[in-house]
């Protein structure tokens, strides 16, 4: 498949079928309907109503959740690369600063 090209896939959530266009590859898309089919299904279980549009949208909640913590975790971890990164630098440029010998000392 040639890149960006899109091909439709027949899946199933919670019992009901589906069809999507993707230029995502077969294996990705099958990750994405059974991590989706797991949220609705959990959803399912937890929601007295079992309503399927209520448990669309726990499972929208829930899956929105992890992926603002993930985005929150991932910018607090760039943050400390970038201090660790710059602290090197800055360590990098004065010992280049120090007499040749200064170093040796310390």
């Amino acid at each position: 498949m040639r890149v960006n090209e899109k091909r439709t896939y027949e899946f199933t959530i919670a019992g009901l079928p589906y069809k999507l266009r993707s230029s995502h590859d077969e294996q990705t898309v099958n990750e994405l309907v059974q991590f989706v089919d797991q949220k609705i299904q959990a959803a399912l279980e937890a929601t007295k109503s079992g309503s399927f549009q209520s448990s669309a949208v726990l499972a929208a909640l829930n899956i929105a959740e992890e992926l603002i913590l993930l985005k929150k975790r991932a910018r607090r971890e760039i943050e400390r690369i970038e201090e660790r990164a710059l602290k090197l630098s800055q360590d990098l440029e004065h010992s280049k600063s120090e007499p040749s010998g200064a170093s040796a000392r310390n």
